[in-house]
């Protein structure tokens, strides 16, 4: 709850200045320790991925693990990324209260709800929003209309790993705070597990022949969240998109 004020600072005093740096010359977080309890498990065998989540730390810069040049950007993702750090990431669309899209959750917790035929996804941060994987289905809908999440389907590999295609992107979300792009080509692989009671392990590949050269691969653990989602309203008493709309205009002049 302490930390809870740091969040709401404007995403350009936010902006992950290190994105740019070599790998190793970067803030290090500790490496979780997993291989406590036991992750619970549904009556029909299958890990519950059921809990709230806290931080990952990947929300800065979702190439973390990469050194420059590493992640495989078009020339047009270059250019698109290489703007944002000019501008200190002025035009985040998370930064005015839009939604993160898919795969970007961090700095806010979230929360699994996992049914038979349903995983939820339930956001904290931003909107409130939330993210549907439907497990009664193989195949996206025909002519999907474009949305911030996305269309995302899956299905339980040996009752260990959910496995979730996620396709039908607006084009307008970014990956991460440091700008790594995305379009409405987008597509994203993603595989839930939780090695135990306290973690959540999640492997993500990215697809996107506009922005990327050949598909890319994050893996994230998050730890389980000690409490519950609260209420945080991006919209209240916001002041943000001024002081943004104001430092673009001025780079402009």
């Amino acid at each position: 709850m302490l930390a809870l004020p740091l969040l709401c600072i404007p995403a350009a005093a936010q902006f992950p200045a290190d994105s740019t740096l070599p790998r190793d010359k970067r803030p290090r977080r500790p490496a979780p320790k997993l291989g406590g309890k036991p992750a619970p498990r549904t009556a029909d065998g299958k890990v519950d991925l059921t809990a709230a989540w806290g931080y990952a730390g990947y929300t800065s810069d979702i190439a973390r693990d990469y050194d420059i040049g590493e992640v495989p950007m078009t020339e047009l993702a270059e250019k698109l990324f290489l703007e944002r750090q000019a501008n200190n990431g002025v035009e985040d669309p998370e930064a005015r209260c839009l939604p993160t899209g898919t795969p970007r959750r961090d700095p806010y917790p979230s929360k699994i709800l996992q049914m038979p035929n349903l995983v939820a996804i339930l956001f904290e941060g931003n909107l409130h929003s939330f993210r549907q994987i439907f497990l009664d289905r193989k195949e996206h809908p025909k002519n999907l209309e474009p949305t911030w999440w996305g269309d995302s389907i899956g299905h339980w590999e040996d009752n260990d790993t959910l496995v979730v295609d996620t396709i039908g992107f607006n084009g307008k979300t970014w990956l991460d705070m440091a700008g790594h792009p995305a379009s409405d080509q987008l597509h994203i692989i993603e595989r839930y597990t939780r090695p135990d009671f306290d973690h959540l392990k999640l492997e993500l590949t990215i697809e996107d022949p506009v922005m990327y050269k050949k598909p890319w691969k994050v893996t994230e653990i998050t730890p389980i969240l000690q409490g519950e989602l609260i209420e945080y309203i991006c919209t209240e008493n916001e002041r943000d998109v001024t002081h943004l709309n104001n430092i673009i205009n001025n780079t402009k002049k």
